[in-house]
């Protein structure tokens, strides 16, 4: 069970040319927004990733306009957590939980996800925020990581699980979102 307090959301790459190379952009587009919509609605952390912007483009507009630029961490690697920067930041807010969601499904943020899982985090992926350019590449990514120990959700369910009941004064906000 995940909670409010003890949780973080990662979003991993969805950057401009890596969302135009999908064959469905809008479905990650808008679950992606809500995510971060909803993180910061309820005060949730919020790491982002960049892998090469110079060539692949900065995060989307939907998402970049809602998060402070110190929450966006450029890299090359592909596990996010090869790069000591956000590792670091990662790691600097103390929470067990992480929320993940993003572009590719089966290499930067799977690779991640097996990261994190050494780390000792508690892995939620967010599989309607994930995507990846062949639905194949995609079910692999999702299947790899369950079999790694992460939680395989999606975005409503993961929200709906850290508002815990309709008396949560952030339930009405966050409802609105995803009707």
């Amino acid at each position: 069970m995940i909670n409010i307090e003890d949780t973080l959301f990662v979003i991993i790459d969805v950057q401009d040319r890596l969302v135009t190379m999908l064959n469905k952009q809008e479905p990650i587009k808008k679950a992606t927004s809500i995510l971060v919509s909803s993180a910061n609605i309820m005060n949730i952390p919020i790491v982002l990733t960049e892998q090469y912007p110079q060539g692949l483009g900065k995060t989307i507009l939907d998402v970049i306009s809602q998060v402070d630029e110190t929450s966006i961490i450029e890299k090359t690697s592909f596990s996010a957590m090869q790069t000591p920067e956000f590792a670091e930041k990662l790691k600097s807010y103390g929470k067990k939980n992480i929320v993940i969601g993003g572009i590719e499904t089966h290499i930067c943020v799977y690779q991640t996800v097996i990261d994190l899982i050494k780390e000792g985090f508690n892995v939620v992926v967010a599989k309607d925020a994930c995507a990846s350019r062949s639905s194949d590449c995609f079910k692999t990514g999702i299947q790899l990581m369950k079999d790694a120990g992460a939680t395989i959700s999606n975005v409503e369910v993961v929200l709906f699980e850290l508002l815990k009941t309709s008396k949560n004064p952030n339930f009405k906000p966050v409802q609105a979102l995803i009707k």
